[in-house]
């Protein structure tokens, strides 16, 4: 049986007095998370851009060396 700890919203969000700490660092947290996420999402459309690119020049080159 699952017991809980505190009888209260507000004393689960007080944290026993550590809601301060507690919360603060879920924040950060997860500002670092959406942070990461959003790199990523720039990073890959960088990359995909990179290759999209490569691969035009690779087009280019082999058409120009045909002739």
């Amino acid at each position: 049986m699952m017991n809980l700890y505190w009888n209260s919203w507000a004393e689960f969000f007080a944290m026993g007095g550590y809601g301060v700490y507690v919360w603060w660092s879920f924040a950060v947290c997860a500002t670092g998370l959406c942070i990461e996420g959003v790199l990523l999402r720039i990073n890959r459309a960088q990359t995909l851009a990179q290759i999209r690119r490569a691969q035009m020049l690779a087009k280019i080159n082999d058409a120009g060396g045909a002739q």
